[in-house]
């Protein structure tokens, strides 16, 4: 059973940067890919990013790619996704998720730990 636990969501004007972490409690949590999702009020959870074993595999969907950065540092437990250039359609609740297949995923259903979120707000 793995643990994920979200943290650094907050308010910030369009433009801005956020950093969120996602720390496990999984001895094994660098053979996990990990994954961001988000979810806007009234919409459904959708695909951010996501990291395999090594910060060589990763995938963005196309909204944040050049924004985002996806990255982990397996001897901490932890990933990161660093957000810039923040826009108001950025905001949602994100969450960290993990899958023992390391092959690259992009629904929700193919993760199978997840965090309790973390806000994100943009103001325009």
């Amino acid at each position: 059973q793995v643990q994920l636990v979200e943290s650094g969501g907050g308010l910030v004007q369009a433009g801005g940067s956020l950093r969120l972490s996602c720390a496990a409690s999984a001895r094994t949590f660098s053979n996990y890919r990990v994954g961001w999702f988000r979810q806007a009020p009234g919409k459904e959870r959708e695909f951010v990013a996501s990291i395999g074993w090594t910060n060589a595999s990763t995938d963005y969907t196309d909204s944040v790619k050049g924004r985002f950065t996806i990255s982990r540092d397996n001897a901490k437990n932890t990933v990161y996704l660093q957000m810039n250039s923040l826009e108001p359609e950025d905001t949602a609740v994100y969450y960290c998720a993990g899958r023992w297949n390391p092959v690259k995923a992009r629904s929700v259903g193919e993760f199978n730990y997840w965090g309790q979120g973390t806000q994100v707000t943009v103001s325009s």
